[in-house]
């Protein structure tokens, strides 16, 4: 294959090389955290130049595919050229728009900018050839706005083995039992307001007083969100419980998550987290820790009761109950762990990539219908 990789600047890294045998072309423009101004900027200019950049390539070189990934899905309209000369065009939907805008901006379902993401989130569906998806819930959702079923795949976002190697969770459990050990709660990922770090501190505050030597560690890119967050966590006198250790590279998460006694998304509910099944709760069964989630949709379709530590979303006195249970009853906390390693088993990158390659295969070299 011939791939060429269309992706926003960064700074300090060349406009365009080869990495791995992928020609990566980086468009003048980076990515900033701001409002819908930004947004909106960012979008529209990547969207122009990476249409114009498709459409060249496409008179000297025609694409047989051009994959799409959102945000935002109207970043399909950049492969129109290619596929009015015969490319196939597939749109990888990782983040139903319309949900995540109201989240990130407080929007009413119903305000005009919603309805206008809802309309271009369906022309930009009924552009491509293919829809994948990253669960069942985001694919029962685009096809109640529009999409066929049959023209939906879902391919869920699994942990790299190569790097979470899977490790069996009566081997792994970390050494809580210790004396006078630190017990470890581990929080990871975008530090946002959507994703509670602020209901963890809140919960964290009551758990102290039932396990004296917990401690919060909190990985992710710094935000001004997390400032105010540890502003609050010195305010309640937690300075000792709390610990933000920056971003870590993949390969450094793995042994973070092996040092913790349990893992926790201490998602708040709203539109997006009700149907988001963050990768964050297999990257935590894969090295066999237990789990604490919301009860939401996203996470429901997949796991049982029985398999995870559910607590209602928002409810901080709930989140601080199920961390506390962990702590107290640690067989208890292997065994649901083991329940929800078989969740994750049925999920593996490897399984989730053979979906993907099969879908793109049957797409550009699709089988005869029977007879």
């Amino acid at each position: 294959m011939l791939v060429d990789l269309l992706c926003e600047g960064e700074k300090g890294a060349p406009t365009q090389e080869v990495l791995r045998g992928i020609n990566v072309r980086r468009l003048p423009i980076e990515h900033g955290r701001g409002g819908k101004l930004r947004y909106a900027y960012e979008y529209s200019a990547f969207i122009l130049m990476a249409s114009a950049v498709l459409a060249l390539r496409s008179l000297r070189r025609r694409y047989d595919l051009v994959y799409v990934h959102n945000m935002p899905d109207v970043l399909v309209l950049s492969g129109l050229i290619p596929k009015m000369l015969g490319a196939k065009v597939i749109l990888d939907q990782h983040d139903p728009m319309p949900e995540l805008m109201t989240t990130i901006f407080n929007l009413d379902p119903d305000s005009l900018s919603v309805r206008l993401v809802k309309r271009l989130e369906k022309w930009s569906l009924a552009c491509a050839n293919l829809v994948i998806t990253v669960n069942v819930t985001c694919k029962r959702i685009f096809a109640a706005r529009s999409c066929p079923p049959e023209k939906i795949g879902v391919v869920m976002n699994s942990p790299n083995e190569n790097i979470f190697p899977f490790q069996v969770t009566s081997e792994s459990q970390p050494r809580n039992a210790t004396p006078n050990k630190r017990f470890v709660i581990m929080c990871h990922g975008s530090i946002v307001e959507r994703n509670g770090l602020d209901l963890a501190i809140a919960a964290l505050a009551r758990v102290r007083k039932t396990v004296p030597g917990v401690e919060l560690r909190i990985f992710g890119r710094r935000t001004p969100f997390l400032d105010r967050i540890m502003e609050d966590a010195r305010t309640q006198g937690l300075d000792e419980n709390v610990r933000y250790l920056g971003g870590k590279m993949q390969e450094e998460l793995v042994q973070e998550i092996e040092a913790c006694d349990v893992g926790i998304i201490p998602n708040p509910r709203n539109a997006f987290t009700e149907i988001n099944t963050p990768t964050r709760i297999f990257e935590y069964l894969a090295l066999g820790r237990p789990v604490v989630c919301p009860r939401t949709s996203g996470i429901q379709d997949y796991f049982s009761e029985d398999s995870l530590m559910y607590f209602d979303p928002g409810n901080v006195d709930d989140l601080a109950k199920k961390i506390e249970y962990v702590a107290s009853h640690a067989n208890e906390g292997v065994e649901i762990a083991k329940r929800g390693q078989q969740v994750y088993l049925a999920h593996t990158w490897a399984k989730e990539r053979e979906t993907l390659v099969d879908l793109v295969s049957e797409l550009l070299n699709p089988h005869p219908a029977q007879s």
